[in-house]
C-alpha cells in the first residue's frame, strides 16, 4: 500500500514510536500557534492552473552550490535521527543518495559523522550550532572537512532551547523521565527491538568522539542547556567563515534585515525558518516571511526554506515564493520512523510525483520557471 506523505506517514510513526520520542518531533513551543501556521499558511497558497502546455520535457533538475540535485530538496538537519530507526542517520543519507539530493547531519545526531560519511557517494552536508564549548566547534568541523562534507549549515535561531511544554508531559524531560521512558519502549516491543536493542549505542555520536566518553539521551537535554550561547553575535561567526572553505549556510532568518546581514557577513546561503515552530511561538510561518527575505536578497545567496512542508505541492509553493531549495524536516521523520530508508525513499518518491503534478499544470517545465508569476491572486 502506497501511504501519502502528507498525513499517513505521520499517523504511522505515532503507533509505532515511544510517546516521548513522537511529541518530541511532532511538537513546538509555547501553544504551537507558528507549528500550526507553518504549514496552513503554505496551504493556503494559491497556484494559477494553466493548461495544454505541451509539458512533455518537464525536469526537476537543478544546481545548488556547484551540485547537482535531482530534484530542489534536501533533508533538513535532525537531532536524535538514530532514535527514530536503527542508525537513522545512516538510512536516512542513503535514501537521500540514492535519490541524488543532499543529506544534512545535525551536530546533535546518534551516529558520528564517520559512520555517514563512508555509506555515501554524494558529499554530505552538516550542520553546527554555536556553542560555548569552542573546542567541540573546531573538532567536529576539523572531522567534517576531513569526511569530505561540503557545504555547512549554521543553525543560529537557537541560542537558548525553546520552550516545548509537550517534551515535559511526555518524558522527554521532566520528572521521572528515564523511567517514563523505559515504560514507554516496552509498551512498543518493535521499537524497543528494532531501535531500542539492535540500534545502540544511543549517544551523541558526535559529542561523545570530542569527549571520549558516551553522551546517551539521560545527557542530552543538559549538555544542550549548558552550551547553547545567548551571547551569539556575527562577529562569532566570523572565525568559522574563514576555517570553512565551503559553501556556508545560516540557517533560522526570518526577517530582510537579518537577510541582508547575512549577505554582509559573506554566507552563501540563507535557510528562512523558524525551526519548524520548535523555537518562538508567535512569529510568522516561513511562507509568509519568505517573500520579504527574497525581496530584500534575491540573486545576492542561496535562498533555501523549511518549516511546514508536507509534500511536494508545498515545494513548488515554496519555489514560487522566493526559495531556491527546500528542506524536509517532519516529513521525512515521520517516514523514517515508519519504514526506515524505504520509508525515505517512498517520501522523496511521492514527492518528486507530487512535483511532478503541480509543474504539469501550472505550466512550469523547469525549476527556474516556478517563480511569483505561478502564484494566483484571490
Amino acid at each position: 500500500m502506497i501511504i501519502s506523505a502528507s498525513t499517513d506517514y505521520r499517523a504511522a510513526a505515532k503507533r509505532k514510536l515511544p510517546p516521548f520520542l513522537f511529541h518530541y518531533i511532532d511538537g513546538g513551543a509555547y501553544a504551537e500557534h507558528t507549528l500550526g501556521r507553518n504549514v496552513s499558511d503554505l496551504a493556503d497558497i494559491a497556484l494559477r492552473q494553466r493548461v495544454l502546455k505541451n509539458m512533455s520535457d518537464l525536469s526537476l533538475e537543478t544546481r545548488l552550490f556547484d551540485e547537482t540535485l535531482s530534484m530542489p530538496v534536501a533533508l533538513a538537519p535532525v537531532g536524535l535521527l538514530g532514535m527514530f530507526a536503527r542508525r537513522g542517520e545512516v538510512q536516512a543519507a542513503r535514501a537521500a543518495d540514492k535519490k541524488g539530493i543532499p543529506f544534512t547531519m545535525s551536530t546533535v545526531s546518534v551516529c558520528p559523522i564517520e559512520e555517514v560519511a563512508p555509506v555515501i557517494k554524494r558529499p554530505m552536508w552538516f550542520q553546527l550550532y554555536v556553542l560555548k564549548d569552542r573546542g567541540f566547534m573546531k573538532n567536529v568541523l576539523e572531522r567534517a572537512q576531513a569526511a569530505g562534507v561540503t557545504t555547512l549549515v549554521f543553525t543560529v535561531d537557537m541560542p537558548v532551547p525553546g520552550a516545548r511544554y509537550r517534551d515535559a508531559h511526555s518524558g522527554m524531560s521532566g520528572p521521572n523521565a528515564a523511567l517514563r521512558r523505559y515504560g514507554q519502549a516496552i509498551a512498543h516491543p518493535a521499537w524497543a527491538w528494532d531501535v531500542g536493542l539492535l540500534g545502540r549505542p544511543h549517544d551523541l555520536g558526535n559529542v561523545s568522539s570530542y569527549r571520549g566518553k558516551p553522551t546517551g539521551l539521560e545527557d542530552y537535554i543538559g549538555w544542550l542547556g549548558t552550551n547553547f550561547d545567548p551571547s551569539i553575535s556575527w562577529k562569532d561567526l566570523e572565525w568559522i567563515r574563514d576555517f570553512w572553505k565551503g559553501p556556508m549556510v545560516i540557517k533560522g532568518i526570518l526577517d530582510p534585515e537579518d537577510a541582508r546581514d547575512a549577505v554582509r557577513f559573506g554566507a552563501d546561503g540563507i535557510v528562512v525558518s523558524n525551526h519548524g515552530g520548535r523555537q518562538l511561538d508567535g512569529v510568522l510561518s516561513s511562507a509568509r516571511a519568505l517573500p520579504m527575505i527574497a525581496d530584500a536578497v534575491k540573486g545576492e545567496l542561496a535562498i533555501l526554506a523549511d518549516s511546514g512542508v508536507r509534500n511536494g505541492l508545498d515545494v513548488v509553493r515554496m519555489i514560487a515564493l522566493g526559495a531556491e531549495t527546500v528542506l524536509l524536516g517532519r516529513a521525512f521523520i515521520y517516514a523514517m520512523a515508519t519504514a526506515g530508508e524505504a520509508g525515505v525513499a517512498n517520501l522523496l518518491d511521492l514527492i518528486d510525483k507530487e512535483m511532478r503534478v503541480a509543474m504539469t499544470l501550472t505550466g512550469a517545465k523547469s525549476i527556474s520557471d516556478i517563480s511569483p508569476k505561478l502564484l494566483a491572486t484571490v
